[in-house]
């Protein structure tokens, strides 16, 4: 319970992050912008998301994990108002920039917090719910997006009451913003945060509820913490240096994080109603499609959250791997069958099935992978003395990889859907790779038995 609660960031995390997919075409005819000024507006939240991952390491080890969550539900809440009553295009861009803010900070401590609080045996599950929470907030939005836009009459430029659909998918987002405010001010500190501030007792009691095993047992954890601390009090950038510039743990991590979104998993997730759109289906048929989406990420989360702590995080990524590379080249292979007459953009039935099953088989495949293995590794490659510090760079490094491929994403397509689907293949089986050569295996080792 403890776990799913800070895991409630993820659910904000994944809802703020993919409940723009249905507004996007409204947003454009709104404001009356280019493809360029879209596709900084979709991605803007993603430059907050690289501040508040950059500093929610620092942030967390001065006043701790739960108030990073809390000052992270109360920037969600504003930015969801902000974001449903704006006057321009920039002044949206900066209500997204916010709440991109409260996502790079929840992305951040999720993980941080799970890992630390979880018994080694059941830390992969655990961890695995921040990804679930994910995936489940992005089913969230395209739900509420369908059924905003179906009770408007079909489209997101419709009217329900004073504001369009748009305005309302935006909004909705305060509701869970405002629970996962209030589950912050009821779960317990990290006892490894706290033992690092000298109150043993208190993170003593946490052990005990969460870990069991006995006295014997809770104090031989907390002298595991004390020597894995060292005498660090307040891990800093500086400490992550090492002969390479950075320590060779912290160059992984950082690589681990931008191939997750190299990949091009979240021009699913934040264009594919827009895609779906361009290449001849209607606007509500997309919303469903997107949907649909959702629930195939959602089925390959429950299977990696079954598999991670069996099979390992290490296999997991190659299977994915693999799986994404040849998915990704099927769906550049049927999107390049489109046909253009004018204006009007279809692709015939046949190849359009071809795309919806590879599309969905990449989903698949990085949602049973990359997408609950990556958030597990961040919260248990590194360290504990540079753990927080380490994590935030490593996010921030996903945010910005995140906002490069975002923001480029409508150019790409105006230029060759295909050829951009043939660049994130290319990624694909360059993690693949990577994997093979450079990440090891975490599975059933303690937080302190990281060494780097």
């Amino acid at each position: 319970m403890i776990a799913a609660a800070a895991a409630m960031g993820g659910f904000l995390f994944g809802y703020d992050s993919a409940v723009i997919n249905g507004a996007v075409d409204a947003i454009q005819a709104h404001f009356q912008v280019g493809a360029g000024v879209l596709g900084f507006t979709v991605a803007s939240a993603l430059l907050g998301c690289v501040v508040g991952a950059a500093t929610a390491g620092n942030i967390a080890d001065r006043l701790g994990r739960i108030r990073v969550m809390q000052i992270a539900g109360v920037l969600f809440a504003v930015s969801a108002i902000g974001s449903a009553l704006p006057f321009s295009v920039w002044d949206l861009t900066f209500w997204r920039i916010l709440g991109g803010v409260a996502i790079g900070m929840a992305s951040v401590i999720a993980p941080t917090y799970i890992a630390e609080v979880s018994p080694a045996a059941y830390r992969g599950r655990l961890a695995s719910l921040q990804q679930l929470a994910i995936v489940l907030g992005i089913a969230a939005s395209q739900l509420v997006n369908y059924a905003i836009a179906a009770g408007a009459g079909g489209s997101a430029r419709d009217t329900i009451g004073p504001l369009q659909a748009w305005q309302w998918m935006l909004g909705v987002e305060m509701l869970p913003a405002l629970v996962y405010l209030g589950l912050s001010l009821v779960i317990p500190e990290s006892p490894r945060y706290l033992v690092r501030l000298g109150r043993v007792d208190q993170a003593r009691r946490i052990l005990e509820d969460v870990e069991g095993g006995g006295q014997a047992r809770v104090d031989r954890r907390i002298n595991e913490i004390r020597e894995a601390l060292g005498s660090e009090v307040r891990p800093r950038l500086r400490d992550l240096t090492g002969r390479y510039g950075l320590l060779p743990i912290v160059w992984i991590g950082m690589a681990v994080s931008a191939f997750q979104q190299l990949v091009g998993i979240n021009v699913i997730f934040y264009y594919s109603s827009s895609l779906w759109q361009s290449v001849g289906v209607a606007e509500g048929d997309s919303l469903l499609l997107s949907l649909f989406t959702s629930v195939v990420n959602i089925i390959g989360t429950v299977i990696a959250i079954m598999l991670v702590d069996r099979v390992g995080r290490k296999p997991l990524l190659l299977v994915g791997s693999a799986g994404m590379t040849v998915a990704l080249g099927i769906a550049a292979f049927a999107f390049s069958h489109a046909q253009v007459q004018g204006d009007t953009v279809t692709l015939p039935f046949t190849w359009g099935a071809v795309a919806l099953v590879s599309a969905s088989s990449f989903v698949l495949f990085f949602a049973l992978s990359w997408g609950v293995v990556v958030w597990v590794l961040l919260g248990e490659m590194f360290p504990l003395r540079i753990r927080a510090a380490a994590m935030g760079v490593a996010t921030a490094t996903q945010w910005l990889t995140n906002w490069l491929i975002t923001v480029s994403f409508p150019s790409l397509r105006d230029w060759s859907l295909p050829g951009a689907y043939m660049m994130y293949s290319g990624f694909a089986l360059l993690s693949f790779l990577f994997v093979l050569k450079f990440v090891r295996e975490t599975k059933g080792k303690t937080l302190e038995e990281m060494t780097g």
